[in-house]
């Protein structure tokens, strides 16, 4: 059975960091990564990385996010620095047969960048 586990979200301060963790069992896998959906938006792509380490950015992230990923693990993390309120969101890992992953998603972790 498929699983992915989340974990890593909270509130945080504009500037701030968090990092969401996701790991993944009873599948193999070739792309993970996070997409995120906040109220009233639809769900966007955040970032990505396949197994063989290829990774791609949504505009509004790069220099700002870092996605990296253990294969033995079967863990992707997402570290998010400097923090906006934009980014305030329903983050979802997702996992796949594809380097943009979208067959197997996670139950969701909320982030709210807030003061």
């Amino acid at each position: 059975q498929v699983q992915l586990v989340e974990s890593g979200g909270g509130l945080v301060q504009p500037g701030g960091s968090l990092r969401l963790s996701c790991a993944a069992s009873g599948i193999s896998i070739n792309g993970m990564g996070w997409y995120r959906q906040a109220p009233g938006k639809q769900r966007e792509l955040v970032a990505a990385v396949s197994s063989g380490g290829s990774t791609v950015y949504a505009d509004s992230v790069k220099a700002r996010f870092t996605i990296s990923r253990d294969n033995a693990k079967s863990t992707v993390y997402l570290q998010m620095n400097s923090l906006k309120p934009e980014d305030t969101a329903v983050y979802y890992c997702a996992a796949g047969r594809r380097s943009i992953p979208v067959d197997y998603w996670g139950q969701g972790t909320q982030v709210t960048v807030s003061s």
